[in-house]
């Protein structure tokens, strides 16, 4: 179906919008129960795709089944990814086994590629319709796809993705500075469209007695709340076992839910002045989080603005661009806003719009140009993929930052900047530079495969910026960054101490 396919008729609290239909496949008014696949929204709170699955339920007055699987052939799947997912479906599983969670859920471990093929449409054949979720990156577009033609009944795809639906944008935005003008626009008028905290308490949905049998039989419930308690378990998947946990930082919607509150409490008010200092550590780390579906954009946007005391009537009055100002607020909460708004939604923009997003090709034609021009400048240092990922270069700053991303999953915002442009210029062509980000970030970097990880990849590139001057080699026209000139403008002594 096309993307802006209508949604079935039926009224619910989920705005237009944020609903797609997947199919023209009708209702099984006679299914046992509605089905929540759930696949990008990986939480039980603050969830449009769950509070419409709620909504269905309570209208038909059937039960609803929460299905969370997690298949072993994805592409760079290793203990760190699994790790983190599992941990966020134990989460999930003690969330919904509470008593006052009108839903059954059903978690999936593929054991072995192929094994979960079937699932879906077995329970889509006793359910009266699927409702999944819209993200528009990595596999699940496709996935999505794939299984609307292959369930037996009607598919909803929901976006919940940010305070903007990814359909209220009416073109592809190349610069943050024009999606930032539509947004001061468009914006205002779905700010109070909000997920429900806590959506299975808002309606009155009938228990299922039990999963059905024959289906649990071939693929049985999976023991995640046993994997995430000992994570060694994970020996038995066919993954890459090279890419480790990252044991400081544990999936799942209640360490995201610490994770806010922490940030809310200790580092918001300091992240302007101090988010590009390396060893200040003030920056959210919600970007894991947000990514797997363990946090909610809209919850940290509702409790921000709850803690400022912030109300609409403060934004100004002109749509005018300005990365400050237009909020209402302080300048270091308009700074995170930026980044969690207009940022994370340029992502999202490209992606739902534009299928070539990961390709060289959808680069700016000035970028290509300048890029091209200097695609056969000599290289003082040239390195392969795999002294890139030994962290094997000349270079103390750049080796530090891939450390911290072998190591921890992620990068420091400033210097995952920094790493990208030192890969452009260390590669025998842009070409080269472009796929030794995307696997390197994809492999490594919990918040990888997302809309905002390859808008990072891509600005390094060009995208989102503007021809810089003076023309260099290599680079051309191209932003150009140096690390002698990052360590002039930020600290990172300990920061190298800590990573060399």
């Amino acid at each position: 179906m096309p993307a802006d396919s209508e949604p079935t008729n039926f009224e619910s609290s989920t705005p237009k919008l944020r609903i797609r239909a997947a199919n023209d496949k009708p209702i099984n008014h006679d299914g046992d129960f509605v089905l929540y696949w759930m696949i990008a929204y990986r939480r039980t709170e603050w969830n449009f795709a769950l509070e419409r699955a709620a909504a269905w339920a309570a209208e038909l007055g059937k039960p609803l089944v929460v299905l969370e699987a997690l298949r072993c052939d994805y592409k760079w799947a290793s203990d760190r990814l699994h790790a983190f997912v599992i941990q966020g479906m134990a989460d999930n599983q003690q969330s919904l086994a509470k008593k006052s969670r009108a839903a059954s859920y059903y978690p999936y471990l593929e054991r072995q590629p192929g094994n979960g093929s079937g699932l879906l449409e077995a329970l889509s054949d006793q359910a009266c319709l699927v409702v999944t979720d819209d993200f528009p990156c990595f596999f699940l577009p496709r996935m999505v796809r794939v299984a609307a033609r292959k369930v037996s009944t009607t598919m909803e795809v929901i976006d919940s993705n940010g305070l903007l639906p990814m359909r209220a944008a009416d073109k592809v935005y190349l610069r943050a500075y024009d999606l930032r003008r539509f947004l001061q626009k468009a914006l205002p008028d779905h700010l109070s469209e909000l997920p429900s905290p806590d959506p299975l308490a808002d309606y009155k949905i009938p228990t299922l007695e039990k999963l059905p049998a024959k289906i649990t039989k071939q693929w049985p419930v999976a023991e995640v709340e046993a994997i995430a308690d000992d994570l060694s378990k994970l020996e038995a998947f066919p993954i890459d076992h090279q890419v480790g946990v990252v044991e400081s930082l544990p999936g799942g919607a209640v360490a995201a839910q610490k994770r806010l509150r922490d940030f809310l409490k200790h580092k918001l008010d300091r992240y302007g002045e101090e988010r590009n200092e390396p060893q200040k550590e003030v920056s959210s780390g919600f970007s894991p989080y947000l990514h797997f579906g363990h946090l909610s954009v809209h919850q940290v946007f509702a409790e921000l603005v709850e803690q400022l005391k912030w109300t609409p009537n403060k934004l100004a009055k002109k749509a005018n661009g300005s990365r400050s100002g237009w909020w209402g607020m302080e300048e270091t909460y308009e700074s995170f806003l930026d980044e969690l708004v207009t940022w994370r939604e340029l992502g999202f923009n490209m992606c739902s719009r534009q299928e070539d997003y990961t390709h060289y090709e959808s680069l700016p034609d000035w970028a290509k140009e300048t890029l091209g021009e200097h695609a056969s400048d000599d290289r003082e240092f040239t390195y392969t993929l795999e002294e890139f990922e030994q962290a094997n270069t000349h270079d103390e700053l750049w080796n530090a930052a891939q450390n911290q991303l072998v190591r921890e999953g992620y990068i420091h915002n400033y210097l995952r900047m920094l790493w990208g442009k030192k890969i452009l210029e260390w590669t025998e062509s842009p070409q080269d530079a472009l796929a030794v980000m995307i696997e390197l970030n994809n492999k490594y970097a919990l918040d990888g495969r997302n809309p905002n990880s390859y808008s990072g990849i891509f600005w390094v590139l060009g995208r989102y910026d503007r021809a810089w001057g003076p023309e260099r080699p290599i680079f051309g026209k191209i932003r150009y960054m140096s690390s002698d000139n990052t360590a002039r403008k930020v600290k990172v002594k300990q920061y190298i101490e800590k990573y060399q």
